[in-house]
């Protein structure tokens, strides 16, 4: 066997080993909140409770759905208070392949786009759900009485997750073209405009057909696009530094 067929196998038997902690902590923490599945649920279904004419619950219209549905919100619990040993083992397995000045800059990234994606879930938690559930309350004929099944409410609520915890990484998406040396801080202000549109049509895809659910994502990929502009200053003037040593 060559040094590189045992370089190559010592890296996979790695990569076993470090994915295979992963799956027994995502394992061990979501059988330790297992037993709270239902308040789980019930935290997660706050904000349309909050919404929902007084005495009116949700309903279940699978005869599994009441076991399962809090069983995939928990395991997605799980993996978010997993996700910084998660995190930790990928580190591991990559930063001995990794030159100086990219750990400089791989570490801030991977722990920041992590703290921008559950920023994202926790603003689209606490402030777009309450928001947009009785914006659209609010449109509802006195002669229907809402009762939003659990199933097609938690495939909501993912998707709303993933569209604002993805928004909230514009910064990060930003810094690494800029670092690639794909745009400049220049190009990246010629950019705004289009970026505005663009924004604002991504929320009307991705969001309920309501203004208020609209704005409340298109106005944060703005910002945010601007605090991207704002850091890349600082790593085209490391990039070039770099460059001149």
């Amino acid at each position: 066997m060559s040094v590189q067929e045992d370089s190559f196998i010592s890296h996979l038997i790695e990569l076993r080993d470090r994915l295979l902690r992963c799956v027994i902590a995502l394992v061990a923490v979501f059988a330790c909140l297992m037993p709270w599945a239902g308040d789980i649920y019930d935290v997660l279904a706050h904000p349309m409770m909050q919404a929902l004419p007084e005495g009116t619950r949700m309903i279940a219209t699978g005869v599994v759905t009441p076991f399962f549905v809090p069983m995939k919100v928990t395991l997605m619990v799980a993996f978010v208070i997993a996700l910084p040993f998660v995190l930790y083992q990928a580190w591991a397995f990559i930063a001995p392949g990794l030159y100086a000045h990219e750990k400089r800059l791989a570490l801030p990234l991977v722990i920041g786009s992590t703290v921008l994606f559950v920023a994202g879930m926790a603003f689209c938690y606490f402030f777009v759900f309450g928001t947009v559930f009785k914006f659209i309350a609010t449109f509802a004929p006195k002669s229907i009485t809402p009762a939003p099944d659990i199933e097609q409410y938690l495939s909501f609520v993912m998707s709303m997750f993933l569209a604002f915890g993805i928004t909230f990484e514009v910064p990060v998406f930003v810094i690494i073209l800029t670092k690639m040396g794909v745009v400049d801080v220049a190009k990246l202000k010629e950019a705004r405009p289009y970026v505005i549109v663009g924004a604002f049509v991504v929320a009307a895809v991705v969001t309920p057909p309501d203004v208020v659910s609209q704005l409340m994502l298109a106005i944060p990929m703005c910002l945010l696009y601007e605090l991207g502009i704002f850091l890349a200053r600082f790593v085209t003037k490391s990039r070039i530094e770099a460059a001149a040593e």
